[in-house]
């Protein structure tokens, strides 16, 4: 069963889903529904105001970002195609590495990062992309032979605008890659993950090389009514991190979200969630546009008495999720360790049952899976 995540991967195998449409309304289908963390005091609900300046922005803390509103954006990139593996191992792109910031508590299972890296907008993406981060070094292969280490990929966890709104920047969320020798409990420095050290290692100023942008398949729908369910288990909350920044921070003239999000979220307990801050002031300024659900597998049971793995906290609330897909059009995304989906399929297997729905049928455009 799954209680945390770790994000290095060397290739990403997943559904490729996309489309429909949704000519619905939603009328107050959105609600929080667990919170965690304390919310910073002096929270303001958006109510139509002015776009702000980037300047005017509130500093994040722990990749997190409490002053929920609309922030003004160089829309010149809606313009154009989806950008597509612009550079590659043979030809990558070289950024720079501006904050590593660590944003879990002492007591979370590993250590994850926010890394907010300048690009200053020369590799562009959309949200639900991933990039890819190529460590230096060498390996010697399976033939024997010394070859350079090869590309690692990390969803993006902004908004095509960066942290800043100003197109110049993109964010990753990684998790240090340790192994533990089971019999001495020790860490085993030969076995650690390579790309993922070496990010959460990185100083301000370290030129990082980077391929991409890539990934279709976790793209949002043109829909902009269209409600939008998250199920994420550790780092794979990156991609939605990009989805509610373009939904509730930027101003976007051709892109009005008037749906509703709605995200699970997985971890082992509460020092291991991450985005909270931001996510409760989401909840608290957008209470009808946005839902959050954490299943803590080491704090909380299942109805069995069971842990609470993120399947038991869907199937908590399948009658309203079947609704939203049949009825409104939703999408329902999934994002972390491929080892989430056993049992996400099984408990969706068995809800597809009582209805009289064939499952099979269930995995239709409205379903993005990108799991590693």
């Amino acid at each position: 069963m799954i209680e945390g995540i770790g994000e290095e991967r060397e290739n990403t195998r997943a559904v490729v889903v996309l489309g429909t449409s949704f000519s619905g309304t939603i009328e107050r289908i959105g609600r929080q529904t667990m919170k965690m963390s304390t919310s910073r005091a002096g929270l303001r609900a958006f109510s139509g105001r002015k776009a702000m300046s980037v300047r005017a922005m509130a500093a994040p803390t722990n990749g997190s970002l409490t002053d929920v509103k609309k922030y003004t954006v160089p829309t010149v990139l809606e313009e154009g195609e989806m950008p597509m593996n612009t550079f590659n191992n043979k030809k990558p792109f070289t950024a720079r590495i501006r904050s590593v910031e660590r944003i879990v508590g002492p007591k979370a299972t590993g250590e994850t990062m926010h890394i907010i890296v300048e690009t200053d907008g020369d590799i562009p993406f959309w949200e639900g992309q991933s990039y890819g981060v190529i460590p230096p070094g060498t390996k010697v292969n399976s033939r024997g032979k010394e070859v350079p280490h090869g590309v690692r990929l990390y969803s993006i966890a902004s908004s095509r605008y960066g942290d800043d709104f100003d197109g110049k920047t993109t964010s990753l969320c990684v998790r240090r890659a340790l192994y533990s020798d089971p019999e001495t409990g020790e860490d085993d420095p030969a076995k650690k993950g390579i790309c993922s050290n070496y990010l959460c290692d990185a100083a301000p100023g370290t030129e990082i090389q980077m391929t991409g942008p890539t990934g279709k398949i976790l793209l949002m729908p043109k829909d902009a009514k269209a409600p939008l369910i998250m199920v994420a288990t550790g780092t794979g909350i990156a991609p939605f991190r990009s989805f509610w920044r373009r939904c509730f921070f930027e101003e976007v003239p051709s892109y009005k979200f008037k749906g509703l999000i709605w995200l699970f979220m997985g971890v082992a307990n509460s020092d291991a969630t991450l985005y909270d801050e931001e996510l409760q002031a989401i909840a608290k300024s957008h209470p009808d546009q946005f839902r959050l659900d954490y299943a803590l597998s080491r704090e909380a049971k299942n109805k069995k008495g069971g842990k609470m793995y993120i399947q038991d906290k869907i199937e908590e609330y399948a009658d309203e999720i079947f609704d939203l897909l049949d009825n409104y059009g939703a999408h329902m995304y999934f994002c972390g360790l491929k080892g989430m989906m056993p049992g996400i399929n099984d408990m969706l297997a068995g809800v597809c049952k009582t209805k009289g729905i064939e499952y099979g049928e269930f995995h239709n455009d409205q379903w993005h899976v990108e799991v590693y």
